[in-house]
């Protein structure tokens, strides 16, 4: 319950609309990439980029535009495995008894198992090729548009919001005799090729900053406490029916 109190989306004061939290991104050391970005239950309303490019210093800036918002997807599912576990705990009568061991094991089994892929949808962030970054409505929700040399990409890891900026150069006909596409991966590195529309490019730089946020860092904390519970409950049970198997009659 306390992990799914951190999902439920926070009412401002008044009780209207979902209160919205504002995060600065930024790596130490570096001002290359900044981005400020407003999170409201589990969409990014509002984001802010600021990229100073590293051949020119040119100062690149984008925003999104004010009829877009970005569904974090690993976020609202999280939401929902929390939510099924909560449900298989509470979908019985008050007066409800458990008749043997093995009945209480399944439902820990069930509800471990929503605990386990609400914990795993934060820690394991998604695995996209290039293309599929290019092609993510992402880059429709900026203003001005994206420049065709740049790809943008927000994800959850852990208990931080990432975000990645890749910058691109074109690969020459005549450089694409060694032309390997690149995989799926969470982060792709400098030198990784992909062909998008006909035209073939490599990553020159990648950029990541991140921040902390604060609720999904508790939510992790109560997931490995409800796994640690679950479990206990389940040892004991197993105590318990090898004890009444093996006793001398």
């Amino acid at each position: 319950q306390e992990a799914s109190h951190r999902f439920a989306l926070p009412t401002s004061v008044s009780g209207g609309a979902v209160r919205q939290e504002n995060f600065v991104l930024s790596t130490s050391g570096t001002d290359q990439l900044k981005g400020v970005l407003t999170l409201q239950g589990d969409a990014l309303c509002q984001a802010d980029v600021n990229l100073k490019m590293p051949r020119n210093n040119q100062l690149l800036h984008f925003a999104f535009r004010e009829d877009k918002q970005w569904k974090l997807q690993q976020i609202q599912d999280a939401r929902n495995h929390v939510n099924q576990a909560i449900y298989l705990l509470m979908n019985r009568d008050v007066s409800y008894q458990f008749k043997t061991g093995s009945e209480v094991l399944k439902l820990m089994d069930a509800v471990m198992l929503q605990l386990s892929r609400a914990r795993n949808r934060l820690t394991t962030p998604a695995t996209l090729t290039l293309p599929e970054i290019a092609s993510s409505g992402l880059t429709k929700m900026f203003t001005p548009v994206l420049p065709p040399d740049i790809l943008v990409n927000f994800y959850i890891n852990l208990n931080k919001l990432c975000l990645t900026v890749y910058q691109l150069h074109v690969l020459q006909p005549s450089t694409t005799k060694n032309f390997r596409p690149a995989g799926g991966s969470i982060l792709h590195s400098p030198g990784a090729m992909f062909e998008f529309g006909s035209q073939r490019y490599e990553v020159s730089h990648v950029h990541k900053v991140e921040c902390v946020i604060p609720w999904l860092n508790d939510a992790l904390v109560f997931f490995t406490v409800s796994l640690q519970l679950c479990q206990q409950l389940k040892d004991k049970i197993s105590v318990f029916s090898s004890y009444w198997n093996y006793r001398p009659y």
